[in-house]
């Protein structure tokens, strides 16, 4: 360890951890330290495992399962090649947006077939889930010193009072998260799995159309989880997305993402509409 500390790079991205560039082994290494969380450690190796050929993630080479926040557990993984998609797409044409949403779909589609019994938290290295065990989206919203209005409520329940299945969720799937290789624009890498749990095969959907305004990438997105997923899909997806858009908007002094956040919510309640005016994405031509 005392090498590749030696020549470690921090790297952006991560909450419970620190990441960094590191060469292990004559090969290009990211190192990542669990300060924060020591025991999301081995929950994200075998996350690792366990999706690893059915979605583009980085070996883990080396786990640390225990430590002291003064030699934290970490996980030690391959460095994808690309770069960072949410960079990328400030410059991509609509047919290289378009080719880019479409993996997306697939992506999401994958993710959303991967199915548990129940929804909660991963615990241990063989992923034990964890019940939530918190209250109804009114009382969460309590909890967080929010308030909204029942009629967010009743929208979000009724979009997804039939969804009676839970599945793999990653938890921040957005561009920031992924990588591509801007030559072939073909998706590279799903990074940085710390939020990852069971829940909403919506959930994912929701996260990444949070503030999505391009209908190019988000129509094909949509186009690909049309047969896969029952719609709407967009409402559904705010719908799922409202518990962790609630979480980030408690925090909106803390980061430009968390305040775009609660600047949403607050839409929503001047609105009463789960759509808090962004704009109707699902609309088939």
């Amino acid at each position: 360890m005392e090498g590749l500390e030696a020549s470690a790079v921090p790297l952006a991205g991560g909450y419970g951890g620190q990441t960094f560039a590191v060469t292990a082994g004559g090969e290009d290494a990211v190192l990542k330290l669990y300060v924060k969380d020591p025991d999301r450690a081995v929950v994200d190796a075998a996350l690792l495992q366990l999706v690893r050929g059915l979605l583009p993630v980085p070996r883990v080479l080396d786990l640390k399962r225990e430590g002291s926040f003064e030699d934290p557990p970490y996980l030690l993984m391959e460095r994808l090649p690309g770069v960072n998609l949410q960079a990328f797409l400030e410059t991509a044409g609509p047919d290289e947006r378009r080719k880019v949403g479409a993996q997306l779909g697939e992506l999401l589609a994958r993710l959303s077939g991967m199915p548990y019994l129940t929804a909660g938290l991963f615990r241990g290295g063989d992923l034990t889930v964890e019940p939530f065990g918190v209250g109804d989206l009114e009382q969460f919203a309590a909890e967080l010193g929010l308030q909204i209005p029942w009629e967010i409520v009743d929208q979000a329940e009724g979009l997804l009072a039939d969804v009676d299945r839970f599945c793999l969720v990653h938890s921040d799937f957005n561009p920031k998260n992924l990588l591509i290789d801007p030559e072939t624009v073909r998706i590279t890498g799903l990074i940085d799995w710390e939020f990852a749990h069971a829940g909403s095969p919506y959930a994912d959907l929701g996260n990444l159309l949070r503030f999505e305004t391009d209908p190019v990438l988000a129509g094909a997105v949509l186009d690909v989880l049309r047969p896969r997923l029952p719609g709407p899909l967009v409402e559904r997806g705010r719908a799922a997305d409202l518990w962790a858009l609630l979480d980030l908007a408690a925090r909106a002094d803390q980061n430009p993402v968390a305040a775009a956040a609660a600047a949403l919510v607050a839409r929503m309640a001047d609105t009463r509409e789960l759509s808090g005016g962004r704009p109707d994405l699902d609309v088939v031509d």
